[in-house]
C-alpha cells in the first residue's frame, strides 16, 4: 500500500487479499500478517463506496469460502488478531499507535469478510470455516470440536476490548469497529423471515465465557451513548509516511513501504460523507443499535436474555440500596447523564426505542424520570416527533405515542404538566402560542394527531393509544388553553360528522339492498361501531374533566356553551345516554345563567360568568363514573414487531455498514 494509489474496485486484484483467499496456508507468524495489516484506512461511510466495498470483499469471499477448508487462513488472521488484542489496553496506556492501528485493521478485514460469509452461508457451515485444526507435520488440516473454539475466543476478545480498552483519540476506531463486528455476528437474522429463536451465535452471548461481561457490556454501550463521543479528527490514527522515506511501519519489514492497499480517505478528509454522520458521534449510534439488538434477542429455552434483565434492573449511581440476588446482571449508571442523552438524541428512532424500552421495563428509571423538574425537556422532543408525523415513519409515531401513553399512567405527571408553562412553541405551526401550559400542548398535539390518523391512515390503533392517553390525563386537566379546549370540542365536531355521514351511508346501502342482491354492500354497521366507540371515549373525556375538575377549565365550559347544539343528537342516543346526563347538566346550568346575564356578552363576561357557576353548581348533582385508566400492555410475542424493527434500524443507521437489500429477508425494505 503505502504510497501506491488505488481504489475499492482494484482490491479484488490486490496480492495479499489473494494470497490471504489463495490455496497456500498461511502459518500465524509469517511476516505476510504485518504487510497485510499495514495499510491506512479511513471507513467509507456513503452508499456508493460502501457497496463497491461489499462487491470488493464478495470478491475475495468467494475464494476464500473455497479454498479455507484447506488453508484454515481465516482462523490464521482471526488468531492474529486474538494475539495483538492481548496487549491492547498497554498500547493504549503507553500511546502504541502502532500496534492499535494493526490490530485495528485485522478487525476491520475479519468484520468485512465476516458480513459477507454471514449473508451466504448457514451459521453452521459458519462454524465449519472457524474450526479449522491443522494435523501436525501434513500441512493439510481438518475440521472438529475438539480445537479451540474460535468463535466463542473472537466474541469474548470484542466483548472485552469494547468494556476494558479505555477510549482515546487512538482507540475509538478499534472501540467501533469491536461493536460493529458484534452487530455484523447477530445479522444472521436479516436474511431469515421468520424471528430466530435458536440461534449458535445467540448461545454464545447468553452462556459461556461471554455471560460473565453481559452488565459491564450494556453498562459500556449506554455510557458510549450518554456520552456522544465525536470521532477524532482524520490522522490523527493514521500513519503517514516518514520524511526519511522509513515508509509507513517505522523499521518493520522494509517490503511494507512499498504497500499494500492504499491511503483511503473515505469519508475522511475527501469524502461526501452525509452532514448528519459528521455531526453525530458513530460510535454512540452504534453502540446504541448493538444495545438494542442485544435487549431484543429471544430468550433461550432454558434461561431469559441476560442483556434484557441488565435493562430492566440497573440503578442510579446515587441509589444506595442493595443489588438483588436474584438478578447477577445489576449495575449502576448516572441516570442524570441518562436522562440528558435521551432528552437532546429523541430525533433518531433508535434514542426514542431505548427511551420506550427504559420506561417500560426499568422500573428505576421510570420513577427518576417521573420525579425531574424538567419533565419539559424531554416530553416536548417526544411532541415534536408525533408533531411531525407526515415525516416520521409508523413505528417512530408509536413509540413516542406509547412513551406518553405510559408517562400518562402517572397522576403526578398529569399534574405537574399543566403547571409548567411553555414561551413560543416555534415547530407549532398552526397557531401561534406565545404561552401555554406543557398540559395544553401535549393535549394539543395529541388530538392533532388523531385528526391526522382520520384522514390518512385510519390507524385503529392510533387512535386507541392518543385517546388513552388523554383519557389518562382528563381528571387533572387544569387551566386549559382556550386554544386547548377548542380543539377538543373541534374533534368532538368532526367525530359527530364522520357519524352522521357513516350513518347516512349505512341506510342507503341498505334501501339500496333491499331493491338488490347482485353485489355484497360495505360493512358500515363495523365502521358505525368504531366510530361510535371513539365518539363515546371523547364524551367520557369530556366528562371526567367536568366532573374532576370543572372550576378549573372555564374555557372548556367555554367551549363547550359555543358549540352545545353538537351534542344534541347524542341526548337520546342509546350508546350515550348516561355519559350525556352529566354533559347536558353542565350546558343546561350554565346557559341559563348567560340567559340571566342578558344578551351581547363579552368573552371576559361570559368567562367571568362560568367562573361563578362554577362555584355555585353543586357537585353532587353530577353522576360519578369510574375514574378513566388506561394502562399501557405490551402485546403478545412483542418480538414480532420489535425484532424487525430494530434491524431496519441497523440497516438504515448504522455506521459504514452495507448490505445488499436484495439479501434482506426479515421485513420488506419499504419498511426499513
Amino acid at each position: 500500500m503505502g504510497a501506491n494509489s488505488s481504489s475499492i474496485s482494484e482490491l479484488p486484484e490486490n496480492e495479499y487479499l489473494k494470497k490471504l483467499s489463495g490455496a497456500e496456508p498461511i502459518s500465524e507468524n509469517d511476516p505476510f500478517w504485518n504487510q497485510l495489516l499495514s495499510f491506512s484506512f479511513s471507513t467509507p461511510t456513503n452508499s456508493a463506496d460502501l457497496k463497491l466495498l461489499e462487491e470488493a470483499t464478495i470478491s475475495v469471499c468467494k475464494s476464500l469460502v473455497e479454498k479455507n477448508p484447506r488453508t484454515g487462513n481465516l482462523g490464521s488472521l482471526i488468531r492474529v488478531f486474538l494475539s495483538r488484542t492481548k496487549e491492547l489496553k498497554i498500547s493504549a496506556e503507553c500511546q502504541n499507535h502502532l500496534f492499535i492501528w494493526q490490530a485495528h485493521n485485522a478487525l476491520f478485514i475479519i468484520c468485512c469478510l465476516l458480513k459477507v460469509f454471514i449473508s451466504r452461508m448457514s451459521e453452521e457451515e459458519l462454524q465449519v470455516h472457524f474450526t479449522y485444526e491443522e494435523k501436525a507435520g501434513t500441512g493439510a488440516g481438518s475440521y472438529g470440536a475438539e480445537c479451540e473454539d474460535l468463535i466463542e475466543e473472537l466474541l469474548c476478545c470484542l466483548i472485552q476490548l469494547i468494556v476494558e480498552i479505555p477510549l482515546l483519540d487512538i482507540t475509538y476506531s478499534i472501540s467501533l469497529e469491536a461493536v460493529t463486528t458484534l452487530i455484523v455476528f447477530l445479522s444472521c437474522q436479516l436474511f431469515h423471515k421468520e424471528i430466530l429463536r435458536e440461534s449458535i451465535i445467540h448461545r454464545y452471548l447468553m452462556h459461556g465465557r461471554c455471560l460473565q461481561y453481559t452488565s459491564r457490556l450494556v453498562k459500556t454501550l449506554l455510557y458510549n451513548f450518554i456520552r456522544q463521543e465525536r470521532s477524532p479528527p482524520p490522522g490523527t490514527h493514521v500513519f503517514q509516511q516518514q520524511t526519511d522515506g522509513g515508509g509507513l511501519l517505522y523499521g518493520i519489514a522494509s517490503g511494507v513501504a512499498t504497500g499494500l492497499w492504499t491511503v483511503f480517505t473515505l469519508g475522511g478528509v475527501g469524502s461526501k460523507a452525509s452532514p448528519q454522520l459528521e455531526q453525530c458521534s458513530p460510535l454512540a449510534n452504534q453502540s446504541l443499535l448493538l444495545l438494542l439488538v442485544l435487549a431484543n434477542l429471544t430468550d433461550a429455552p432454558d434461561t431469559p436474555n441476560p442483556y434484557r434483565q441488565a435493562i430492566m434492573s440497573f440503578k442510579n449511581t446515587q441509589d444506595n440500596t442493595a443489588f438483588s440476588s436474584s438478578n447477577p446482571h445489576t449495575f449502576q449508571i448516572n441516570f442524570n447523564s441518562l436522562y440528558t442523552a435521551l432528552c437532546e438524541q429523541q430525533k433518531s428512532d433508535q434514542a426514542t426505542l431505548l427511551l420506550y424500552m427504559l420506561l417500560h421495563q426499568n422500573s428505576n428509571v421510570r420513577t427518576y424520570v417521573l420525579a425531574r423538574t424538567d419533565i419539559e425537556n424531554l416530553v416536548l422532543p417526544i411532541l415534536e416527533i408525533l408533531y411531525h408525523v407526515e415525516e416520521r415513519n409508523s413505528h417512530h409515531v408509536y413509540m413516542a405515542l406509547i412513551i406518553l401513553l405510559i408517562l400518562t399512567e402517572d397522576d403526578g405527571f398529569n399534574r405537574s404538566i399543566h403547571e409548567v408553562i411553555l414561551k413560543n412553541i416555534t415547530w407549532y405551526a398552526e397557531r401561534v402560542l406565545t404561552e401555554i401550559s406543557l398540559g395544553s400542548l401535549l393535549i394539543l398535539v395529541v388530538i392533532r394527531t388523531i385528526q391526522y390518523n382520520m384522514t390518512r391512515t385510519r390507524d385503529k390503533y392510533l387512535h386507541t393509544n392518543c385517546l388513552a392517553a388523554l383519557a389518562n390525563m382528563s381528571a387533572q386537566f387544569r387551566s386549559l388553553h382556550q386554544y386547548a379546549a377548542q380543539r377538543i370540542i373541534s374533534l368532538f365536531s368532526l367525530l359527530s360528522k364522520k357519524h352522521n355521514k357513516v350513518l347516512e351511508q349505512a341506510t342507503q346501502s341498505l334501501r339500496g339492498s333491499l331493491g338488490s342482491s347482485d353485489s355484497p354492500c360495505p360493512d358500515y354497521a363495523q365502521d358505525l361501531n368504531v366510530i361510535e366507540e371513539v365518539i363515546r371515549m371523547m364524551l367520557e373525556i369530556i366528562n371526567s374533566c367536568l366532573t374532576s375538575s370543572l372550576h378549573h377549565n372555564p374555557n372548556l365550559v367555554y367551549a363547550l356553551l359555543y358549540k352545545r347544539d353538537l351534542f344534541e343528537q347524542f341526548r337520546t342516543h342509546p350508546s350515550f345516554q348516561d355519559i350525556m346526563q352529566n354533559i347536558d347538566l353542565v350546558i343546561s346550568f350554565f346557559s341559563s345563567r348567560l340567559e340571566q346575564a342578558g344578551a351581547e356578552l363579552s368573552v371576559e363576561r361570559v368567562l367571568e360568568i362560568i367562573k361563578q357557576g362554577a362555584v355555585a353548581l353543586p357537585k353532587d348533582r353530577l353522576r360519578k363514573f369510574p375514574e378513566l385508566k388506561f394502562k399501557y400492555v405490551e402485546e403478545e410475542q412483542p418480538e414480532e414487531f420489535f425484532i424487525p424493527y430494530v434491524w431496519s434500524l441497523v440497516y438504515n443507521s448504522a455506521v459504514a455498514l452495507y448490505w445488499n437489500p436484495q439479501d434482506i429477508q426479515l421485513f420488506t425494505m419499504d419498511s426499513g
